[in-house]
């Protein structure tokens, strides 16, 4: 009969875990107690994916302030260091910019306006307008940044990230200083040792730095990318997607997630004989439309995937089929002709037409949004999430 259920996300309740656990096995064992209860049978194409966190946490993939001070020092100098377009946070880049400060003499906060890459504001862009600012040539400080705009505050957290990230700056006995541009060279004025402390936009803004005459031009991808003095590190991705710990810790993004996954993979085949596939999972790639914030402030969603959710979906637009090519059928013919569409496709090159209005955006971009918004990041204590029929279709039968 016709499955009457289509796709399904679980969150599993796992046990706390802390530094050094073998996640492996919790993992495997969390999933294999939910099956002995009843809560669900495993299927071939089942997903099982794993919360980025807790990967790093098990690994002790953890570095301090000091150590990312020292690698800094090593990598820009130690004397006036640029930091071009970072986000405003108190979660992510704040004790970045701890670490930053405690390894320089003097740091050059260069801030987009009116907000940052990933939708937080500095201020109100109709207030930009209206002070007949042109955001993509005006160059602002803070003392004129203050004259037109006051001190404004984020909208959710209150924080004046400004003078947040300047005091931060000077408690680690640095001098600060806070231009506004969006024209990344502005900051080689200051100085020619520079971070780019974006996130998705980090190569073109670094490229356009050592084009325009950078003695040093890094990313924050650069920093904290081997150890130093026995941390944590991230060979790919450096400082991109850690978080606060401690005051004085930061959490890395986890290493080694493509290992990891492929012998998840190995001991679940082993004890369902279904063939689950398995990733880790971050950010979600989803923009809030309320607070119009871009929730990704990790590299990247999924830093490792198995085989199987590689690629982008196949898939036909029902509605274009309904209404457009079948407009003349109904009822049961109508449904027995787009199963019959949708059972020819295969693997072929579907009609633009067929496919119009489904974006091709990646499978693992998709699925980590859908397990990003069903785990949460408070205390529903699921960091694992079990999806069912991602990849079925309205023809799919029991």
């Amino acid at each position: 009969m016709a499955r009457l259920i289509g796709t399904i996300a679980r969150g599993l309740r796992a046990p706390i875990v802390k530094d050094g656990d073998d996640l492996k096995q919790i993992v495997v064992d969390t999933v294999m107690n939910c099956v002995e209860n009843g809560d669900f049978t495993p299927r071939d194409k089942d997903i099982l994916c794993i919360t980025e966190s807790i990967l790093a946490r098990t690994q002790k993939n953890f570095c301090t302030t000091e150590q990312i001070a020292k690698d800094v020092a090593n990598k820009v100098g130690g004397e006036t260091t640029g930091v071009v377009f970072p986000i405003t946070s108190r979660n992510r880049f704040s004790i970045m910019l701890r670490g930053i400060a405690k390894g320089s003499k003097k740091v050059v906060i260069q801030f987009s306006y009116p907000g940052d890459e990933v939708g937080n504001k500095m201020v109100d862009p109709e207030a930009v307008r209206k002070a007949g600012v042109n955001p993509y040539s005006d160059v602002l400080t803070l003392e004129k940044f203050e004259e037109l705009f006051g001190r404004p505050k984020h909208t959710f957290t209150g924080m004046d990230y400004a003078h947040y990230y300047q005091e931060l700056i000077e408690e680690e006995g640095a001098e600060a200083e806070i231009v506004f541009s969006n024209n990344p060279t502005t900051i080689l004025d200051y100085t020619k040792t520079v971070i780019a402390a974006d996130i998705h936009t980090r190569f073109d803004t670094q490229r356009a730095l050592l084009e325009a005459g950078a003695e040093v031009a890094i990313t924050l991808s650069d920093i904290m990318n081997a150890p130093v003095d026995g941390s944590g590190y991230n060979d790919q991705y450096g400082l991109l997607g850690a978080n606060k710990s401690t005051e004085g810790i930061v959490k890395l993004f986890p290493i080694k997630s493509q290992e990891f996954v492929e012998a998840v993979q190995k001991d679940l085949i082993e004890k369902t004989g279904k063939q689950i596939e398995v990733m880790i999972y971050g950010d979600g790639a989803f923009k809030d439309p309320v607070g119009k914030i871009w929730e990704l402030a990790d590299p990247v969603v999924s830093p490792g995937y198995t085989e199987g959710l590689s690629g982008v979906p196949n898939e036909i637009k029902i509605k274009y089929l309904a209404d457009d090519k079948f407009a003349d059928l109904k009822g049961a013919d109508l449904q027995k002709a787009i199963a019959d569409e949708i059972r020819a496709k295969g693997a072929q090159e579907l009609d633009q037409q067929a496919r119009l209005g489904t974006t091709p955006r990646q499978l693992t971009d998709l699925i980590g949004s859908l397990c990003d918004l069903t785990s949460g990041s408070g205390d529903k204590g699921t960091p694992f999430v079990y999806i069912q029929g991602y990849f079925d279709n309205m023809t799919a039968e029991w």
